[in-house]
């Protein structure tokens, strides 16, 4: 997260105040005192050096981890206020520590050695806009505030204190202690005691990232504006005597006078009420920023030379000073020389805030938004939907990949399925292109595709499909559902073009969005939180997840627009609201979160995870423990009322931090959940169906394998919903035919499946293609065509249709063809014929292609954009890593046993029962060792090591030398001493 850059406002010409109550200026309201009170001049933190008479105007000094020392505070306590981030780290628990490297997993690549590491790597830029991310709008909001908020005085109000005045409201009081907890936790905030006491100290790197320029549209302070302004010591005597402020020669004395007036709520109220007409519309033009401004410096008009002469606008660049006479400027100005004719003025931070009432944000937001209700369905009518919807997905893509198990569609050379395979793919489905590639990519994610790994690679399914397909359907539709909610594969983005200006492809690279299970996951979360049958407003749903993550609304990264269908542009998302604009007032843009998050419910509505909008009741195991309204299934012969759920879910178990075995346990007993939950709503598979004259069957449910694969030989799908309609077709019935059905084999099938007596239609329709089919035979001559029928070749001889084929009669039962024997079967097929190929032998060639399937593969692991959560078992070792590096950096090294010193002074050499019983206790102590060891080359070393764990005749430590863990045999340590104080 980069800072954004200034924005100018242009501020000439007359404006009007903004709504909202009117702070003391000329000609307006009554008088509201401002709560802002005056504190010395304020300390810029982290700004750019400046030069000049003011340039050493707040300056301050900065220690270890980038933070300045905080004001000491005489207190009854014993221990000494921290100093630095790594101080206050070092006062923590171990509790502590371990929820700070859970909330920020970054800072264990690779274990700090000790806490000054530790301190000085979560005071990096990366690692501090990571943390940032993590934020709600109401604790960013106080990080913000702390970010302009001015160092305490000994007279002024303390951090706490201006806190209150920046983030007012009885709402905001409640919530500020949990938000500076928060802060704490996460090590953006440091100071004595919880929430950082009443002087919380801000990371040197969040407050340049939240400081200048501030998201809350503040601008520099006013020593800062001074000191970037270059304004020259007489510039700055007659700033002071135009303010009516006493003369001075030092610079930063005048400087804190100026900045005591600003912060003055009276003398400031009486200075505006002396302003000429037009000069507070203008400040107030600027008051929520941007602070910038463009005016004509050179020759201002009234109302803005009045409010540079007496700093409440300054030259925001060294090419603005005014310092020479008026009479010189006209001089100049005449001669045709001088500064440019239009300069960029910003407003100072104290002057901003009297003109807010000293507010840092225009609205503090405490309270998470609501998710309004946009309808609500009974419950029953949801799950109903929804469990109607599971079982079209799992038709859809067993219907997918059965298609490709005989056809497998290329890989490209890139990578991904071609625009082609994705169309007939859209087409076979009976689905828009997008839903198809959802599709494909549910399945690859699942592990049921992959590419084969062939020289001429293509797409087929896996052996996990032929699991699956055993599976029961409520299992199977689990399983693709928590695949669905850990993948960080979308996709979204088919057909949209990245930076480099190339399609993405589905299956294809490109696809993974690192934030996609966080922001399935709380979305849905949200979704659960609504009373059952709930369906929400889009609107309200995305405003709280902007609220939960305000800075994760980051645009993709890899796309720079959608391809239309028309082939034309979209254009660029439009641009960002400034900052601090209302949420009701802001133009939503099309960020990646919003995009994650719209994709979510289109895709839970086709796959089942909700119905009608309304988060199922079945889809609720996948999401965790902390999902309200999520019960286990109940025992049998119990009332499904009686069990609580008390397990995590899939999703949930990938993100809490547990061991990975724990985690893939507890995902799939959230699987089979999800099954139980959804299995009463499912209806058994049907064995028969409803055959009809019109030479069609309905299939009123879902069907069990075998009658599904036989109907789907020997009929074509005509329509699909609550009930699936096929078609008996010539070309259906002959495809079951050459596939080596007979038709005794079909008409035997339809008797023992149809409810009702074959009708004579479709018993006609098969024992007519079965006479005609094979008659004539295929072979390769190129292709030979034969029949005993001297009338029917006679027939196909004369027939112009069959002029692309070149035949010629060889016997009266014997036509040769040209064309290859695969183009010759399909020419006479389209022609109305049945024939059937043959081998050498003359025995009938069955028409099924080979089933088509990859050597077993894994499924694709996500790609998060942070690190993963670190397991209990690693939390505990770094912990303890971190303390023994940071106790062996502080104290000295001293033997346990003097006695069996070695006259160099060295480590004594200890018995293996004792150098054994010592690691042991280190680990259940986290006692730091120091060892004696000597590899297998023979040179001896000393190190300072962690023990976390004594087995099998090794130690396994964290190694403070090499920064690393390490795994030690225990016959080639010579010797062991704990670290211990003098």
């Amino acid at each position: 997260m980069s800072p954004p850059g200034p924005r100018t406002a242009h501020v000439t010409g007359p404006a009007t105040s903004p709504p909202g109550p009117s702070w003391d200026h000329p000609g307006g309201t009554a008088r509201r005192r401002s709560p802002w009170r005056p504190v010395p001049s304020p300390g810029p933190a982290a700004r750019p050096p400046a030069t000049g008479p003011a340039a050493t105007v707040g300056s301050v000094s900065s220690e270890q981890n980038g933070d300045g020392p905080a004001p000491e505070e005489p207190g009854p306590e014993a221990r000494p206020a921290p100093r630095t981030l790594a101080e206050d780290l070092r006062a923590r628990d171990d509790a502590a520590l371990a929820a700070l490297l859970r909330a920020r997993p970054d800072l264990l690549s690779p274990v700090p050695g000790d806490l000054t590491q530790l301190a000085t790597r979560a005071g990096t830029r990366a690692s501090v806009v990571r943390a940032l991310e993590g934020l709600d709008r109401f604790t960013l909001q106080t990080a913000e505030a702390l970010a302009v908020a001015p160092p305490p005085g000994a007279a002024g109000p303390t951090v706490r204190e201006s806190l209150a005045t920046l983030l007012p409201g009885e709402e905001a009081a409640e919530r500020l202690p949990r938000a500076l907890d928060e802060l704490r936790a996460r090590a953006l905030v440091w100071g004595d005691g919880d929430g950082g006491g009443e002087n919380p100290r801000l990371v040197r790197t969040a407050r340049e990232l939240l400081g200048s320029p501030s998201p809350t549209g503040l601008g520099p302070p006013l020593a800062e504006a001074v000191g970037t302004a270059r304004l020259s010591p007489a510039r700055l005597q007659e700033i002071l005597g135009a303010a009516g402020l006493p003369a001075t020669h030092d610079p930063v004395s005048a400087v804190s006078a100026l900045t005591s007036l600003f912060t003055d709520p009276d003398r400031m109220s009486a200075l505006l009420d002396g302003a000429p007409e037009g000069a507070v519309p203008l400040l107030r033009k600027l008051e929520w920023g941007p602070p910038h401004g463009t005016v004509d410096v050179a020759n201002p008009s009234r109302p803005v030379g009045w409010l540079l002469d007496r700093a409440l606008l300054v030259p925001a660049g060294p090419d603005g000073d005014r310092s020479e006479s008026r009479g010189e400027r006209a001089d100049r100005s005449d001669s045709g020389g001088g500064t440019a004719a239009a300069g960029t003025v910003v407003l100072p931070r104290e002057v901003a805030l009297h003109l807010r009432g000293g507010r840092a944000h225009r609205e503090p937001q405490p309270v998470p938004p609501a998710v309004a209700e946009e309808r609500v369905h009974p419950p029953e009518t949801v799950d109903a939907a929804a469990a109607g919807q599971a079982l079209a997905a799992l038709a859809t893509v067993e219907e997918l990949l059965g298609h490709w198990e005989t056809e497998p569609p290329p890989v490209l050379r890139a990578g991904g399925l071609g625009v082609r395979d994705l169309r007939r793919a859209a087409g076979l489905l009976d689905v828009p292109e997008q839903q198809a590639a959802f599709w494909a990519e549910l399945a690859y994610a699942a592990g049921l595709v992959a590419s084969d790994g062939e020289v001429d690679e293509a797409y087929a399914p896996t052996p996990a499909y032929d699991d699956w397909l055993r599976a029961a359907p409520p299992e199977r539709w689990a399983l693709l559902a928590a695949a669905w909610l850990a993948a960080t594969r979308v996709a979204g983005p088919v057909g949209e073009r990245d930076t480099k200006g190339k399609a993405l492809a589905a299956l294809g690279p490109g696809l993974d969005r690192g934030p996609a299970p966080d922001v399935r996951h709380r979305t849905l979360t949200l979704l659960a939180g609504l009373p059952p049958g709930t369906r929400p407003d889009r609107a309200s749903l995305h405003e709280r997840l902007r609220w939960e993550r305000p800075l994760q609304a980051h645009r993709d990264p890899h796309r720079t627009g959608r391809r239309p269908a028309d082939g034309t542009d979209r254009g660029p998302a439009p641009a960002p609201a400034p900052p601090d604009t209302p949420p009701a007032a802001e133009e939503a843009p099309v960020t990646l979160r919003d995009r994650l998050a719209h994709w979510t419910l289109e895709e839970a509505e086709l796959l089942g995870v909700t119905g009608r909008g309304a988060l199922a009741s079945f889809a609720r195991p996948l999401l965790g423990p902390t999902v309200p309204g999520e019960r286990a299934p109940a025992a049998p012969g119990t009332a499904p009322a009686a069990a609580a759920g008390t397990h995590g879910g899939a999703a949930e178990a990938l993100r809490n931090g547990r061991p990975r075995e724990e985690q893939e346990a507890e995902a799939a007993e959230a699987v089979d959940r999800a099954a139980r939950a959804l299995a009463p709503l499912v209806p058994e598979p049907l064995t028969e169906v409803l055959l009809q004259a019109d030479l069609t069957a309905v299939a009123p449910g879902p069907l069990e394998r075998e009658l599904s694969a036989f109907l789907g030989l020997m009929a074509d799908v005509e329509s699909k919903g609550g009930a699936t309609v096929y078609r008996f077709t010539p070309e259906s019935v002959r495809r079951a035919l050459d596939a080596g059905r007979s038709a005794a084999d079909l008409h035997s099938f339809l008797a023992g499946h149809s409810r009702t007596p074959v009708p004579q239609p479709l018993t006609y329709l098969i024992d007519d293609v079965a006479r005609r089919h094979g008659r004539l035979r295929v072979g390769a001559a190129s292709s030979y065509l034969r029949c005993d029928d001297d009338a029917l070749l006679a027939g196909l001889l004369a027939d112009r249709r069959a002029a692309p084929l070149r035949l010629r009669m060889l016997a009266p039962t014997v036509l040769a063809s040209a064309a290859p024997p695969d183009q010759l079967l399909a020419r006479l097929r389209e022609m109305g014929y049945a024939p059937a190929a043959e081998s050498a032998e003359g025995d009938v060639l069955l028409g099924r292609p080979d089933v088509r399937r990859t050597p077993p593969r894994r499924p694709p692991e996500p790609v998060p954009d942070r690190p993963p959560l670190p397991d209990a078992a690693l939390l505990t070792a770094a912990v303890r890593a971190i303390r023994a590096g940071d106790h062996a950096a502080t104290l000295p090294h001293k033997p346990k046993a003097p006695a069996s010193t070695p006259p160099d002074g060295g480590l004594p050499r200890t018995v293996m029962a004792d150098a054994l019983a010592t690691m042991q206790s280190a680990t259940l102590t986290g006692t730091p060792l120091w060892i004696g060891y000597v590899n297998a080359d023979g040179a001896a070393s000393q190190r300072v090591i962690a023990p976390v764990k004594v087995e099998g005749g090794f130690v396994t430590a964290y190694d403070h030398t090499a920064d690393e863990v390490r795994t030690y045999p225990l016959h080639r340590i010579t010797g062991v001493a704990e670290i211990t104080e003098d």
